[in-house]
């Protein structure tokens, strides 16, 4: 099983390489978000793994990577270092970096703090304000309340319009969500809510693609309309009858997008 060591317990990862051998091996980067795992991305891997290196993982608190205890400190500058430790223990050197929800915004942070290693960016339903998400004292109330499959069943109203996947999708979708613990929600969230990249963001220099759902409960679309105007170099994309859920929803809306960017912008 790959895994990333860090100074707080080891992450998972996963690689994709079906690229030719004389190909170029261009690579890409992917960071989940609160509720989801690696395996959230393989919708987008079709049209994407004839022509890059695809590594996905485990963030810090679910699935296979180190789930800490209540008590553990959390930070995003923690989780900026959690993205870069996997991209090392890959062999990434320079990549595109795709993050979705807070892996977007780690994504923003990881881009301001190495340049030099981010090579074009991609944020999917996620934001460079924390602040406009106001959902902690909710999310406690559900998990106190019902445990995290009660939190699950709200949160995934949340993601997906109805009829939006099918009955597989749906349970498979859920069954990752009731695998993350209370602590890590509540501290994961914490973080996200915590954050405020607005002056920052304006220092990125690399193109950036944004993806986002015309329908999220979470991030209004002038959150990320505002995103767009502080990058100096970004495009948006807003998609139509999609919620917080949209890349595992227009999981090949998404991919075929973020193609036709690298393809013109990724080089």
């Amino acid at each position: 099983m790959p895994l990333a060591s860090t100074g707080h317990g080891s992450l998972y990862y996963e690689a994709v390489d079906q690229v030719g051998p004389h190909e170029p091996r261009e690579a890409i980067l992917f960071h989940h978000g609160i509720g989801a795992s690696a395996r959230i991305w393989a919708g987008w891997f079709p049209a994407l793994s004839d022509a890059h290196r695809l590594v996905s993982f485990d963030m810090r608190g679910c699935g296979r990577s180190h789930v800490p205890k209540a008590d553990f400190t959390w930070s995003l500058g923690l989780l900026v270092d959690d993205l870069f430790a996997v991209a090392d223990a890959a062999g990434l050197q320079r990549f595109h970096l795709v993050g979705e929800s807070i892996g977007g915004t780690i994504a923003l942070a990881a881009a301001l703090a190495r340049p030099d290693r981010v090579a074009t960016l991609t944020v999917s339903n996620g934001a460079h304000l924390g602040a406009s998400i106001q959902r902690v004292e909710v999310w406690r109330r559900q998990l106190d309340q019902g445990g995290v499959k009660a939190w699950s069943d709200t949160f995934m109203r949340d993601r997906f319009h109805d009829g939006a996947l099918s009955p597989d999708q749906w349970d498979w979708f859920a069954a990752q969500q009731e695998r993350w613990s209370r602590a890590s929600i509540l501290d994961v969230l914490s973080v996200l809510v915590g954050t405020d990249l607005s002056r920052n963001v304006k220092e990125i220099r690399c193109p950036t693609l944004l993806l986002h759902p015309d329908g999220s409960p979470f991030i209004p679309v002038p959150i990320m309309a505002e995103l767009h105007r502080l990058l100096p170099d970004a495009e948006l994309n807003v998609v139509g009858h999609a919620r917080h859920g949209l890349p595992y929803s227009h999981a090949s809306l998404c991919a075929s997008l973020l193609r036709r960017f690298l393809d013109r912008r990724g080089a």
